[in-house]
């Protein structure tokens, strides 16, 4: 990347988040020092007032809009609509109020839950129509797929310049380990290390673990975004991810041997599996902006559990 973003002013909903933390590190190391990180408590991104006040008073060249209200199956089934509502307003007011006020760029980060449930393997961006969502979190997919048909209506109408992302599972140090609302990694690590700690015998976890997910490495995310910030202008859709998958059942081993729980893993198969497989093609990403994710999982993983047991008496938990 270049040194265009010392001269750039940049807002990142979402910044002192999981993902957004790492963005602003990324955006620092390259010399960016005008950069607006919106906290919920003085602009409610849900509000259209509070939208405009934040372009008003940030005057931003560029929105990275990485907010979310998100969360694991759990998360999804018990509040479909809020996460429904509070993802849809966020985002289409973020694009309508910046194509008010002469945004020269808005760079949107939908999700892998807005594929089609029985998506063709690996999930290519032109199929991303062609189905409707896994159910447990359909709500929360088609929300964020909305900015995507926003983006595109907005660049053939108007000519904003928009651009919109679908990375896979992401997971690293400084995620949600809260087990009511966390993702498949952060839950598994924290649940292994509790059942260690507590010399449990077994651990129970949801479904019957033959699912299959990719993960992407939190720096790895924050890397390729901010490369197709810099140069990619266009509405097709692009993945984010690694086009490699492992099965829920063999993460869970993995992740225990890691942590240490040599119990036994028990499956609860009255719990949903979620979607059946989630790989993604990842080509369209290093053709057009020349991304490619630098960590492996088994590399990934040993980082994020090296962190969590530094941090595990003070870690991060959301609340909805």
């Amino acid at each position: 990347m270049t040194s265009s973003w010392k001269e750039k002013r940049v807002v990142v909903t979402g910044g002192a988040g999981f993902l957004g933390s790492f963005v602003v590190e990324r955006l620092k190391a390259l010399g960016c020092s005008q950069i607006v990180v919106p906290r919920a408590k003085e602009y409610d991104l849900v509000r259209m007032e509070a939208v405009q006040r934040l372009y008003e008073d940030a005057n931003p060249d560029l929105v990275i809009h990485l907010a979310a209200r998100v969360g694991g199956i759990g998360a999804n089934q018990a509040n479909p609509g809020r996460f429904f509502y509070d993802n849809l307003m966020m985002g289409a007011q973020l694009i309508e109020a910046g194509r008010q006020h002469g945004l020269k760029k808005f760079v949107a980060l939908g999700t892998i839950c807005a594929y089609p449930k029985f998506a063709s393997i690996p999930f290519r961006e032109d199929d991303i129509w062609d189905g409707y969502p896994e159910e447990t979190n359909a709500p929360y997919g088609l929300a964020k797929k909305m900015m995507l048909a926003q983006s595109q209506a907005y660049r053939q109408q108007y000519g904003f310049n928009s651009i919109v992302l679908f990375p896979v599972n992401l997971y690293g140090p400084r995620d949600n380990f809260d087990l009511a609302t966390s993702h498949v990694i952060p839950a598994l690590i924290r649940k292994f290390d509790h059942a260690r700690e507590n010399r449990a015998e077994a651990v129970t976890l949801w479904g019957d673990g033959s699912p299959s997910r990719e993960f992407l490495y939190v720096e790895d995310a924050a890397e390729g975004i901010l490369c197709a910030a810099e140069v990619y202008d266009d509405s097709l859709p692009v993945n984010l991810g690694t086009g490699t998958e492992i099965t829920i059942k063999d993460l869970a081993v993995r992740i225990a041997h890691e942590i240490g729980f040599a119990g036994k893993i028990v499956w609860d198969t009255s719990k949903p599996n979620g979607q059946p497989r989630r790989c993604l093609d990842v080509t369209r990403a290093k053709e057009l902006f020349g991304f490619q994710a630098r960590h492996s999982l088994e590399i990934g993983l040993k980082k994020t559990i090296e962190w969590f047991m530094a941090n595990r008496h003070k870690l991060r938990e959301v609340h909805f």
